[in-house]
């Protein structure tokens, strides 16, 4: 391995490390959306399974990072309510 893979997976670790918590949410959040979207395509549209695998990607994927962001800050604001 070389330095800057290393240093690349370093850094991996150390972002995963400090956002544990809130990627694993976002995670289980990305995968519930991704449900609901192609279920909700395949019963409201009528379309196939692979149609709407394939249109309910984009949308999911865009709220995966404002949901990050936001629990990104509520989590921020809780702790440091706690602290107090």
């Amino acid at each position: 391995m070389t330095e800057f893979t290393s240093g690349i997976f370093n850094s991996a670790k150390t972002i995963y490390s400090n956002n544990k918590g809130s990627i694993l949410r976002t995670i289980v959040y990305t995968i519930g959306h991704f449900v609901i979207a192609i279920t909700v395509l395949m019963l409201i549209a009528d379309v196939s399974f692979m149609i709407a695998l394939t249109d309910a990607i984009v949308e999911p994927l865009a709220n995966a990072v404002w949901y990050f962001l936001l629990d990104k800050f509520w989590a921020s604001r809780v702790s440091n309510k706690a602290s107090r």
